[in-house]
C-alpha cells in the first residue's frame, strides 16, 4: 500500500505534472481520480484541514460554476463551499497529495516536491517545457 495518495484530475496538467514528479521520485501513489470517487464531508474537511490553508482555497473559484452559485459572495460560509464541493466535485481544487510529511494542495505543481518522502530520481520537465529538477535532482 502506498504511503502518498493524490486526488488527482487526469484532463488537468497541473495534476499530471504532480503525479509525474511523485513517480520521479520513485514512489506509486493512490491514485484518486476524485471526479469519479468524490470524498465524503469527513475526507474532505480532514483534507483541507490538513493542508492549514482556508477553506476558500480548496474551491477552483475560476470554474463556471463557482460564479453561478455566488460562492463568492458577502457572507458564504466554510460550510457553504464544502456543501458545493461536495456536490459539485469540480469545485474542489486539484491536486491534493498526502504524505507521511504533510497534505498539499500542489498549485504549482512543484509544491509536492516539499512534501515527498524521497527525492527526484532524474531531471523532470513539465508538459509545457519549463524544467522543474535538473539532472542531479536538484530543483532548477
Amino acid at each position: 500500500m502506498s504511503d502518498i495518495t493524490i486526488y488527482h484530475n487526469p484532463k488537468c496538467g497541473t495534476s499530471r505534472n504532480t503525479l509525474a514528479m511523485i513517480r520521479n521520485s520513485g514512489a506509486e501513489p493512490l491514485v484518486i481520480e476524485y471526479l469519479k470517487t468524490p470524498p465524503d464531508r469527513a475526507t474532505l474537511q480532514a483534507l483541507i484541514a490538513a493542508t492549514g490553508k482556508p477553506v476558500i482555497d480548496a474551491v477552483r473559484t475560476k470554474e463556471a460554476l463557482f460564479t453561478e452559485l455566488q460562492l463568492g459572495a458577502p457572507g458564504v460560509t466554510d460550510a457553504q463551499l464544502i456543501d458545493a464541493m461536495l456536490a459539485h466535485p469540480i469545485l474542489i481544487n486539484r491536486p491534493i497529495v498526502v504524505t507521511p510529511l504533510g497534505t498539499r494542495l500542489c498549485r504549482p505543481s512543484e509544491l509536492v516536491l516539499d512534501i515527498l518522502p524521497a527525492p527526484q530520481q532524474g531531471a523532470f520537465t513539465k508538459e509545457d517545457g519549463e524544467v522543474v529538477v535538473n539532472a542531479q535532482g536538484q530543483r532548477a
